[in-house]
């Protein structure tokens, strides 16, 4: 057994000596990587919560920008279709005047045709009755033949108005 007490105890000094190399030459660098690495991811969690932190902030004022850009569209849509509506009142008005203006006229125009009508009946009818107190005056004739002459006026002035008509 003695060999391998001998073994044991050459493991363990030979263990002790690794541990002590490592602990003198390679822990401090590697703790010093890992503190850096550790220092590093925290200080990537904190960039990140903070780009995080803005991108909120952008997100809720690109919202707020979104919404007053709808509610600006929407006030400009009512107000298009309130011009629009002015715009179509006024068209509808002004058809309506001339379309009572065109009545108008078109009431003076007859009115004025009805007059003249009226004056070339009244002046067709004088030189009839002229014509016929002139036939009257050079034929003297007895009360028969004159009731005769007037009943052939009275019907030629009755053709003359249906002629007209």
């Amino acid at each position: 057994m003695a060999l391998r007490l001998d073994v044991l105890v050459t493991q363990i000094i030979g263990f002790l000596i690794v541990l002590w190399i490592l602990k003198r030459y390679a822990w401090k660098p590697v703790l010093g990587m890992l503190e850096a690495r550790r220092t590093r991811i925290a200080e990537e969690i904190a960039a990140s919560e903070r780009l995080r932190k803005e991108a909120d902030a952008l997100k809720t004022e690109v919202e707020n920008e979104l919404r007053a850009i709808e509610s600006q569209a929407r006030q400009r849509i009512q107000e298009a279709v309130a011009e629009g509506q002015k715009v179509a009142e006024e068209i509808r008005a002004a058809a309506q005047r001339d379309a009572r203006l065109t009545a108008e006229r078109a009431q003076a125009n007859l009115e004025m045709e009805i007059k003249k009508a009226r004056v070339t009946l009244r002046n067709d009818v004088v030189s009839m009755a002229l014509g016929a107190a002139e036939r009257l005056l050079e034929e003297r004739l007895d009360a028969k033949e004159q009731g005769r002459i007037v009943e052939r006026f009275l019907d030629n002035l009755e053709a003359d108005r249906v002629k007209k008509t």
